[in-house]
């Protein structure tokens, strides 16, 4: 990684330095915070926020309309579809594919301007999850997996296993 400065002006026309790789392609539309680090061959398309503290690796695609917020990790090739917002806490490692407006949780128990419990979960490399689904805190969907569209993951997925419904179960 290099530092570069000023090389990605946001739509508002201002400036942002960050830690990035000289071949990343960031959309001017992006906004992309100081204090992150995005790897080479990764696409930030536009309307996408990345946030102070983010990791993304190489090659990976963040389509239209994304977010990724600090504390969030991102291996190498993964692709986030549009509406997909990957918070504080969730880890996607190598190769995961996430469909469009899968949604991802931190929090079991919400509530405004309180203190909460952040749970971590991970997406093992070479998962796969479809549009719709919803990820809630916790988790962790195994190597290879498929989470049916519009399942709803409440407990951990098996390496190898395909999931769907609500809650999400594993196809026999």
């Amino acid at each position: 990684m290099v530092r570069l400065r000023c090389k990605i002006v946001n739509g508002r026309g201002r400036c942002h330095h960050r830690m990035m790789s000289e071949l990343a392609r960031i959309d001017p539309l992006a906004h992309v915070a100081e204090g992150t680090s995005i790897g080479p061959g990764t696409t930030v398309w536009q309307f996408v926020a990345v946030l102070k503290g983010a990791v993304i690796g190489a090659d990976c695609n963040l389509s239209a309309h994304t977010l990724v917020e600090g504390g969030a990790i991102l291996g190498d090739r993964v692709t986030l579809k549009s509406g997909v917002y990957v918070w504080d806490g969730v880890t996607l490692e190598d190769d995961v594919f996430c469909g469009p407006n899968a949604t991802f949780t931190n929090d079991r128990n919400p509530r405004s301007k309180q203190p909460f419990n952040l749970e971590r979960t991970t997406v093992k490399k070479g998962a796969s999850i479809g549009a719709g689904a919803i990820i809630l805190p916790g988790v962790t969907i195994g190597e290879r997996a498929m989470i049916g569209a519009g399942a709803v993951v409440t407990n951990d997925v098996p390496d190898n296993a395909t999931v769907v419904g609500n809650p999400a179960r594993i196809l026999s």
